[in-house]
């Protein structure tokens, strides 16, 4: 008899595992259903839907030969019948039937099922605030809010926008609104940062810096109190803790939930915090059914806890594996390290493993190491600098985590893709990381890789041959020198630093390190020493001199390179 196979849910895991599973099982009965009007379609790719880089929404719905995945599409191509506007409302596992719904007509009816796929995705968290419900106040987890904000732009009916919370997708719409359409864009995070949960408190200001050269107003350590609308039920105001915003568009993009409720209601086991719990087979309590994507929780690798993660290349390999396992299959997904990128305005981001916060609050005796370093050969034309950012235990030498930020971002995309290789396959040290084999030639790296360097920095750094302060530290230093009694000692060439040192003689030295040997005694013996350079070498090169001849400093981490991505190189 025909095995009947049921995917609740068509957007990214459910088609994957439907069509999988029918390949390995031609003769069953695959069905997919899915409450929306659109199925198989990149949600991530909807900023770039609404920013123009896409041209039509369809281009989201598309296989790689340009065919629209649709009802259609997967009946006649790939044999599974898939059924749209129908709800999954409840799941008897004893007589292993769903009880769904026509959205459209209210019609109830049951169908049975052998093995079962819950891929029923996420929804859009929306803050209990006063106007959360006002017209023009949405999120863009789905095609049809996408069109909407997409149409509105292009009708003009769109001045100015406000997004709460600075995550991927908010600070993508972000972009797309203010590069494409020219529109007023605010973005108000709770927290200290953009990204929070992706990036370093110092990259966080680069990345910070980068939206605000587009235009774009950016508010941390702010909460949203209410949204106020005018006589039409518009939203036109937003009241924070610290101000009043005009609006005519609120975008709420402050995180996802996962839609488990039918499965725990079915008694499968789910997490206290929602997601439902599966094994390396992706199965649920009930090995009859399976679940992926955005509704399930797995374990982070690092730490060993679980973890959430609602990305579709995490959606998309899941499905693969079960749509393998229904097909009778033993594939397994053994766990996630937490690997993403993000396109800003000029700069791309990416990351994987654990940030600093993380990793302390994982009982790791964590420390991060910055640098900048050239993400192609010095002398090749066209490269620029890439920001590093890599988090390790500092007793047992363990990589816990990596970031970069840089122009290009295939450049700092491959960098993060190798350590995340390693992050998944077991427990890299810093010699794993320093010792990396990765390709060289000028166009593409220096001999000396940026991922190599920065093993190294944070090589010296554990064994105190390096002591490096975070560009927040430095310019605390700074702004409370007077205080302190900090000395400044800048290593860039006399063009660059002497201009500083005229403008706050006998705080700042302009002293090149090609002229250190020379002008040495110039350095005071008596004052506490802060160093910096354009990038931290040449600074690292004056504190291992000066540590020899019995004098204490620190150093700048990325040097005025890090501090002007951030914008501060004019405070000085």
């Amino acid at each position: 008899m025909a095995l009947n196979i049921l995917v609740i849910g068509g957007v990214a895991l459910g088609p994957k595992a439907a069509a999988r599973a029918k390949r390995l099982m031609p003769d069953a009965n695959v069905t997919m259903i899915d409450q929306g009007t659109y199925i198989s379609y990149g949600g991530c790719g909807i900023p770039y839907y609404v920013g123009g880089d896409v041209a039509q929404m369809d281009g989201l719905r598309t296989t790689n030969a340009g065919v629209v995945r649709d009802e259609a599409f997967f009946e006649n191509v790939k044999d599974v019948k898939a059924i749209c506007h129908t709800r999954a409302l409840s799941i008897d596992r004893r007589s292993k039937t769903v009880l769904v719904e026509n959205t459209q007509t209210g019609e109830q009816s049951s169908m049975p099922y052998d093995k079962l796929v819950i891929a029923t995705g996420s929804s859009p968290r929306i803050p209990p605030i006063p106007g959360n419900d006002l017209k023009n106040v949405t999120s863009v987890t789905c095609l049809e809010a996408a069109q909407a904000i997409q149409q509105q732009c292009a009708a003009n009916k769109m001045e100015h926008a406000v997004i709460i919370g600075a995550g991927f997708i908010g600070l993508e719409m972000a972009v797309a609104l203010a590069d494409m359409w020219g529109i007023k864009v605010t973005v108000i995070e709770m927290l200290d940062q953009i990204l929070p949960a992706q990036l370093s408190y110092n990259f966080a200001q680069i990345a910070k810096h980068d939206l605000e050269e587009l235009g774009v107003t950016v508010l941390c350590g702010e909460s949203v109190k209410e949204l106020k609308g005018d006589e039409n039920g518009a939203v036109c105001q937003v009241v924070t803790d610290k101000r009043v915003i005009d609006a005519d568009q609120v975008i709420f993009s402050i995180g996802v939930t996962p839609n488990s409720k039918i499965a725990s209601d079915a008694g499968l086991l789910c997490h206290p915090r929602g997601g439902i719990i599966v094994n390396t087979h992706m199965q649920t309590s009930d090995p009859d059914i399976y679940a992926g994507g955005d509704v399930v929780v797995v374990r982070n690798l690092i730490t060993g806890d679980f973890a959430y993660l609602p990305l579709g290349s995490m959606a998309n390999r899941q499905g693969r594996v079960i749509g393998t396992n229904v097909a009778g299959g033993q594939a397994t997904f053994e766990g996630v390290v937490g690997s993403w990128c993000v396109k800003l305005n000029q700069m791309y981001a990416s990351g994987s493993g654990l940030t600093l916060r993380q990793a302390k609050a994982a009982g790791f005796d964590a420390i991060e190491v910055s640098m900048e370093g050239a993400d192609k050969a010095h002398f090749y034309p066209g490269h620029d600098n890439a920001s590093l950012n890599i988090v390790v235990d500092r007793q047992s030498r363990r990589v816990l985590g990596i970031q970069g930020m840089d122009t290009d971002g295939g450049t700092i995309k491959a960098r993060t893709d190798a350590v995340a290789a390693l992050l998944q396959s077991g427990k890299p040290t810093i010699d794993d990381v320093s010792n990396l084999e990765v390709c060289y030639a000028p166009p593409f790296a220096g001999a000396m890789d940026v991922i190599n360097a920065v093993a190294n920095v944070a090589d010296n750094v554990v064994k105190g041959l390096h002591k490096i302060i975070s560009p927040d530290e430095f310019l605390k230093l700074w702004e409370n020198r007077a205080e302190n009694g900090y000395f400044f000692v800048d290593m860039r060439p006399t063009k660059r630093g002497k201009p500083v040192e005229e403008r706050h003689p006998g705080e700042y030295l302009s002293l090149p390190l090609e002229e250190f040997k020379a002008r040495k005694h110039e350095i005071p013996t008596d004052r506490p020493l802060a160093l910096v350079c354009s990038s931290g070498t040449r600074a690292y090169e004056v504190q291992l001199k000066l540590r020899e001849m019995g004098m204490d400093s620190v150093n700048c981490a990325g040097g005025f390179t890090t501090l002007r991505k951030r914008g501060d190189e004019e405070k000085f």
